[in-house]
């Protein structure tokens, strides 16, 4: 029989593990994204027009669902590999996955009930993922020496994160071709993979047999899920508010989250085999690499959102690119970033197991401060060429981060504790990502409130709109607007394309209306002040994260 030291001492296994488990968390996470560039492909499809009223909770669901379920499940899902054995609950993971990308695939049905089935078959994609994402990093613990594990997590980690950012440009491609492309490629992907995994994946890590912590999974799973839908529902308008911050059933759901995370944390204090390790938070380079990790995934999530609606909405038509383009370009635009992600990522988890996790870490934090108050200092008509030099130093910086950050956290941590380690420092991704698209939609939508209804009626009246139906179009929330832009629509076609006043406007007023400049030249001035607001907050949460990250302390490695 093999002993866990001769398989340790495998050389060849340890890349076996590192191929398999990166081409799993990289293709996990590109769907994640890849809907948010395929989106008007997809409910055109199933017949569906998202933006029609009660149908945005429809789009919503489609972006976040995927989202919310990856930050609710990982922690149960990196215990249940503790108890049950990591690569059994990655194989499995990958099984799902595989099963969930064909059903998408093979949606029978149209309108709403064509939406449902790819929510909730999205949902179980998503759990599948989770199984990925949540075993991955204390697979490849379990495999590499701490001399070389910075490196492999290096590689793994940064591609999970490119991947998210090539899930927009695949995305874009495949909607051209059919939208149910968009689910076929991740089929071959994860039968490949699934079957490589049961093959060639080996258990070598430690082992902690126990019994399930059904209290904890539950008032976790049900907190966060309270608190990450609120918050998904505060970013739509309610009783003439352009937010959704006051109503009854988002105020309940936080209210909700905080005391069911509250009656979490007393439980796991309490029960004998709990399933968050909530002592691991007493090791100084857990807890300040986690409080980083989360920091970071809020503004990169921001970042990321950010720079699809003004390349989508503003720059590219500026530069006569057709709305409905739009979506495959500025993911092919957004290229640098993922670029500096590939560069940064590898190399900087090489170099910090020589020299350490702290000052790479904390330099690539400092990085991307940097280069959010550069696109602050860029006008929103910009030269692309000091655009893309801004995304290639952001992703380095976030290659430089998030390599080492990782390595930290597993290392710090004991070998039978790296299932549920892994997983938490995933919800801690995972829920800055989400909570990302909660607070920058908010602050964008909250900016907008302000000028775009007095910009908007203006220019329609100067257009010859007539003053009822421009002050009506101007009084359309704001997220309406955002979400037209962000699905490759012309905003100015769909607004006023139920009052039938672009049939019988003339020729020339028409053109002017729905042309490529007349939209982002009315919002581009709404939109910076947005902008500001948005980068200026990550801004200030990139430097805590970094000031987190120096914090960190030295530590052995596991």
């Amino acid at each position: 029989m093999t002993t866990q030291q001769d398989i340790s001492t495998d050389t060849r296994y340890k890349w076996v593990a590192l191929s398999n488990t990166t081409m799993g968390v990289l293709i996990a996470t590109m769907d994640a994204s890849i809907v948010i560039i395929s989106l008007p492909a997809i409910f055109r499809g199933i017949g569906l027009d998202p933006l029609a009223p009660g149908n945005i909770g429809y789009l919503l669901w489609m972006m976040l669902g995927y989202i919310l379920v990856s930050a609710v499940l990982v922690v149960a899902l990196g215990r249940l590999g503790d108890m049950f054995g990591r690569v059994r609950m990655y194989n499995l993971g990958f099984a799902i996955f595989a099963c969930a990308s064909l059903a998408l695939s093979l949606d029978p049905l149209a309108g709403g009930a064509g939406a449902l089935w790819l929510i909730g078959f999205r949902v179980v994609q998503a759990v599948g993922g989770s199984m990925l994402t949540a075993n991955s990093a204390a697979i490849l613990t379990d495999a590499f020496p701490a001399g070389q594990r910075g490196m492999a997590l290096g590689i793994n980690q940064i591609c999970a994160l490119a991947g998210q950012f090539l899930g927009l440009l695949a995305g874009g491609v495949l909607a051209t071709i059919d939208w149910r492309a968009v689910f076929w490629v991740s089929v071959p992907i994860g039968v490949a993979g699934t079957i490589w995994s049961y093959r060639s994946l080996r258990e070598i890590g430690a082992r902690r047999p126990g019994r399930i912590d059904w209290i904890g999974n539950l008032t976790f799973s049900a907190g966060a899920g309270a608190l990450l839908a609120a918050i998904t529902y505060g970013i739509q308008p309610y009783g003439g508010h352009s937010t959704g911050w006051t109503n009854p059933w988002v105020l309940g759901g936080l209210g909700g989250g905080v005391l069911l995370f509250v009656a979490f944390c007393i439980a796991e204090t309490r029960v004998a085999e709990p399933m968050f390790q909530l002592r691991l938070f007493r090791i100084r380079a857990f807890a300040a690499g986690n409080l980083a990790s989360l920091l970071t995934a809020i503004s990169r999530g921001g970042l990321q959102f950010m720079l699809i609606i003004w390349l989508q909405g503003i720059w590219l038509p500026l530069h006569g690119y057709d709305f409905e383009r739009t979506p495959l370009w500025a993911g092919i635009f957004m290229l640098p970033l993922t670029v500096g992600f590939l560069i940064g990522g590898p190399t900087s988890g090489y170099l910090s197991d020589r020299f350490g996790a702290r000052l790479f870490s904390t330099t690539g934090l400092v990085l991307v401060a940097g280069t959010f108050v550069g696109l602050l200092a860029l006008p929103v008509n910009f030269s692309y060429p000091a655009f893309a030099a801004l995304l290639l130093v952001s992703g380095l910086g976030q290659g430089m981060f998030s390599a080492p950050n990782t390595s930290s956290i597993m290392g710090s941590v004991p070998p039978d504790q790296r299932g549920v380690a892994s997983g938490m420092r995933s919800t801690f991704q995972n829920s800055g990502t989400a909570l990302s698209i909660g607070l920058f939609f908010s602050l964008m939508i909250s900016g907008l409130a302000g000028s775009l209804p007095d910009a908007l009626s203006s220019g329609l009246r100067a257009q010859g709109v007539p003053e009822g139906i421009a002050a009506q179009v101007a009084g359309l929330p704001p997220v309406s607007t955002l979400f037209a832009t962000f699905l490759g629509k012309n905003p100015i076609s769909h607004l006023l394309g139920p009052s039938g006043v672009l049939d019988v406007l003339p020729a020339h007023n028409v053109q002017v209306l729905t042309g490529t400049r007349f939209f982002p030249e009315l919002v581009s001035g709404p939109f910076h002040h947005g902008l500001v607001t948005v980068f200026a907050a990550a801004t200030v949460m990139t430097l805590v994260a970094a000031t987190a990250s120096a914090l960190r302390g030295r530590h052995h490695k596991a």
